[in-house]
């Protein structure tokens, strides 16, 4: 089973970069083309399936505006 994961963005850092965008491995971080921020920024966002939560658009987010989870494996111990 493939590794699930999202990210939360902030809206008061998130200057619309497009950095995270250009670096998602899985290609699934785009604008919110339909939303501006306070300050006037289309902020980032998940835009389909398929996130793994590898933190590699946290890691070249220039304002730390991006928080990345991953599902935990659940085990099952026998009976």
């Amino acid at each position: 089973m493939p590794v699930k994961g999202w990210i939360e963005v902030d809206e008061l850092y998130c200057k619309g970069c497009e950095l995270c965008v250009n670096a998602c491995p899985p290609k699934v971080i785009g604008l919110d083309m339909k939303h501006l921020t306070s300050k006037g920024y289309h902020p980032a966002q998940l835009t389909g399936d398929g996130c793994t939560g590898c933190a590699v658009c946290a890691v070249v987010c220039p304002e730390a505006a991006i928080m990345v989870y991953r599902e935990t494996a659940k085990v099952l111990h026998p009976v």
